[in-house]
């Protein structure tokens, strides 16, 4: 008889292990592969000077910058917003974690019954109303032998630090702004400069043109040619005043003042220092941008996410136990004889479940594909974005030489159409061209050295701002590694 039974209970199992068996990961399997840098272009050694210092707008050497800039990192909401998913994300990560640990937990029950008189209790309790109790400790501890709690844990791990490596892509992002609103406003007091300047010296030229009308020597045409150069001054003046405001405001946003006025002491181009940024791409740019690094530990928490997802297909093992006291009127729960406990393992299997597991399998994997080829994209935008800076720093550059021997020429022309036109050897319009070309000039000059410093920060952003990568970055992991 107990050779049937076993047998039986033999059987029972292979057809359990059988049918287990339908339940398979086979055929899915991530496509998508990660991009290397050589793939990309750059292969070949990293070099130093592409590497910014943690605080680079320290070098331009402007204390207002400095603080403002100290003053964002500290209050801008959307850098706290960045935090506060890190500290969600590190709390993940630690409920993760604690489920590979055993778990305790006590409990207390206590019950007024009536008891049916046609149940499972004889008389007396069938028909009686009695309290009942139990007092107990419960302890379960899942035993991880295919590494689903483990792989969990990564995945969590990976989303952690994916979300520390964002919070450190918003603070390179939002000092570039900062700075960048910095020398927009710098521009712009530049140009309003140019402005009062050129109102200054059409105001001297009305009056020479007004000494010669009444000397006979011109006519009224100067005149109003003279006169009308003066509204469009006092124009552009205005409409340069309202460009600083704005900039004042995006700036007071940036920082965190709300209506406050954050600039006391109007910037100049002239009083901030240029600072060295690389002429190439740097061999190391993948390893310097926190926005790469985010996005590659994002690949590898969605490559622990399918691992965890392949160890669902795998048996669930659970030792569980419990002690306590359990009585039948709660004046007896305490005495002895109340006493109980139990200990055993407890195992799930999957058997069926419709093809639950194999679309959750399915599901990771697609993420797992999404997330590599978020991965590629941002590759592909960090060089797009690092080169595209590189072009327009070297042409700014070229730019500035030209347009200085230009804009000497065109000082040196206004001069002499000026001094013609007082000696009476030449019109009024040869002034008005020359100041025109003058202008332009004086207007270029400062839009480039903005445009030069600009291109500045964007070059130190577009090559990590930086930032430092961990050591525990995984830098060069193969798309699959994780899954497996």
């Amino acid at each position: 008889m107990n050779t049937q039974n076993n047998g039986r209970r033999l059987g029972a199992l292979a057809a359990a292990l059988f049918l287990a068996g339908c339940a398979n990961m086979s055929g899915i399997e991530p496509q998508s592969k990660l991009r290397d840098a050589a793939s990309v272009g750059l292969s070949g050694t990293a070099m130093a000077s592409a590497v910014p210092a943690a605080e680079w707008w320290r070098d331009f050497g402007d204390e207002q910058l400095n603080q403002l800039i100290a003053l964002a990192l500290k209050d801008n909401p959307t850098l706290k917003t960045a935090q506060a998913r890190l500290a969600r994300a590190q709390a993940v990560s630690e409920v993760a974690e604690s489920s590979k640990l055993p778990q305790l937990n006590g409990s207390f029950d206590a019950t007024r019954q009536k008891y049916s008189a046609n149940g499972l209790y004889p008389p007396p309790i069938a028909g009686s109303i009695n309290n009942s109790g139990t007092l107990q400790l419960n302890a379960s501890w899942e035993l991880d032998f295919f590494g689903k709690n483990q792989a969990a844990l990564d995945a969590a791990l990976g989303t952690a630090r994916a979300a520390q490596a964002d919070a450190d892509a918003a603070r390179v992002l939002l000092a570039s702004n900062v700075a960048r609103s910095y020398f927009q406003l710098a521009r712009t007091n530049d140009q309003l400069t140019v402005a009062k300047r050129t109102l200054a010296q059409r105001e001297e030229s009305l009056k020479l043109v007004g000494d010669r009308v009444r000397a006979g020597l011109d006519t009224q045409l100067e005149q109003k040619q003279s006169e009308g150069a003066l509204p469009e001054a006092r124009q552009q003046i205005e409409a340069l005043q309202e460009q600083a405001e704005l900039a004042q405001h995006a700036l007071a946003a940036l920082t965190g003042q709300g209506n406050r006025q954050p600039v006391a002491a109007p910037p100049s181009l002239a009083a901030l220092k240029p600072v060295p940024a690389p002429t190439e791409l740097p061999a190391n740019l993948l390893a310097q941008r926190a926005d790469i690094a985010a996005a590659r530990w994002r690949v590898e928490a969605a490559g622990y996410d399918v691992k965890n997802a392949k160890a669902q297909f795998y048996p669930n093992i659970n030792l569980m136990a419990f002690v306590g006291l359990n009585s039948l009127g709660l004046g007896r729960l305490l005495n002895v004889g109340s006493e109980q406990w139990g200990v055993g393992p407890a195992v799930r299997l999957p058997i069926f479940e419709g093809g639950k597991l194999r679309a959750n399998l399915r599901g990771k994997t697609a993420d797992l594909d999404a997330a590599v080829e978020s991965y590629n994209g941002a590759v592909l935008d960090a060089i797009h974005d690092t080169a595209d800076q590189v072009s327009s720093a070297r042409s700014v550059a070229r730019q500035q030489a030209e347009q200085r021997d230009a804009q000497a020429a065109a000082e040196s022309a206004y001069q002499i159409a000026l001094q013609r036109y007082r000696a009476g050897l030449g019109t009024y319009l040869n002034v008005l061209t020359a100041e025109t070309a003058v202008l332009n000039q004086r207007r270029l000059a400062v839009d480039l050295a903005a445009r030069a410093l600009d291109t500045q920060v964007g070059l130190i952003r577009a090559v990590g701002g930086g930032w430092q990568a961990d050591a525990t970055v995984p830098i060069a992991m193969n798309a699959s590694k994780a899954s497996q």
